[in-house]
């Protein structure tokens, strides 16, 4: 009984004030009109106020057109950025902290399928301070490509940059280094296979779980000052992850790039359909290049 009054109750006050409202609307707008009334009777013949009320309407509807392009344009880029899956950082530094990419490849490595294409990977996963180091170390399954320390490959991507201690020998002292590291990384039960290829990196690219992180290489640039893209699985038919993990299978099964054999230092290589071909002793595993050529 208690709510049956309360709720006829809220109907009566509200069809009072529904009632108030409409006959107070005629009177409101007289007093509205005749205000109006009489502010333009005194400001019609004020020159200088109409131009600035002019100018000041014009700059107002300028501004509010522009805000207005400037948002469709926005949400034109962000329905695109999410058709092609790309994450935005500014979502993942809220969630994961101050350096969003690194902890989310972290997080997407642990016990996961990782597969890497990078020039030397030093800087990648073999330092302790690389952004894949942890999750090279904690994955359950690794592919990685990484230039032919002897090729020109190699050597090209050296000269291009102007930084007078990139050297072709730095850089083969590079990827050696992260040979090793790959090697008692394996050596540990670790589930890692390597291949070397031989032409100018051109992606350097991470696929990690349902997440893929891209740079490109740029000639005299070193790679780490190149913005990093990251694109997710979840968009509408896979986004550009699906092209970009097409992209790493086509360079994995490319029968004339060879795999490294960790356990045997031997370049391994394959015909199209995988079966072993031939394999080639490689003399300058375990040492620097500066040794191997016979440099103090």
């Amino acid at each position: 009984m208690t709510k049956n009054l309360a709720h006829i109750s809220e109907h009566i006050i509200v069809l009072f004030l529904s009632a108030a409202i409409a006959l107070s609307i005629p009177h409101m707008f007289s007093v509205l009109a005749k205000n109006l009334l009489s502010f333009w009777t005194f400001i019609e013949n004020e020159k200088m106020f109409l131009v600035s009320l002019e100018i000041c309407t014009a700059i107002t509807l300028i501004i509010s057109f522009n805000y207005l392009r400037q948002g469709w344009e926005a949400r034109k880029l962000a329905r695109l950025a999410t058709s092609i899956g790309l994450v935005s950082k500014s979502s993942l530094r809220g969630f994961l902290g101050q350096k969003p990419t690194n902890k989310l490849k972290i997080a997407q490595g642990v016990a996961g399928d990782i597969m890497i294409i990078g020039s030397t990977g030093l800087r990648t996963f073999t330092t302790p301070e690389g952004e894949l180091h942890h999750a090279v170390q904690n994955c359950r399954k690794a592919k990685i490509m990484l230039l032919n320390p002897l090729e020109e490959g190699a050597i090209t991507r050296a000269k291009s940059i102007p930084d007078p201690e990139i050297t072709p020998e730095v850089i083969r002292d590079q990827i050696m280094e992260s040979i090793t590291f790959l090697k008692e990384l394996k050596a540990g039960q670790k589930n890692i296979r390597l291949k070397l290829y031989s032409d100018i990196p051109l992606l350097k690219l991470a696929i990690l779980g349902d997440h893929a992180f891209l740079r490109h290489y740029h000639v005299g640039l070193n790679v780490r000052k190149m913005p990093e893209y990251v694109f997710n699985s979840e968009s509408i038919h896979g986004g550009l992850y699906l092209p970009l993990y097409r992209y790493f299978l086509s360079r994995w099964n490319d029968p004339d790039i060879p795999e490294y054999d960790l356990d045997t230092d031997e370049l391994v290589l394959r015909d199209k359909a995988g079966r072993e071909i031939r394999r080639e002793q490689v003399e300058w595993s375990g040492r620097s290049y500066k040794e191997e050529v016979g440099i103090s």
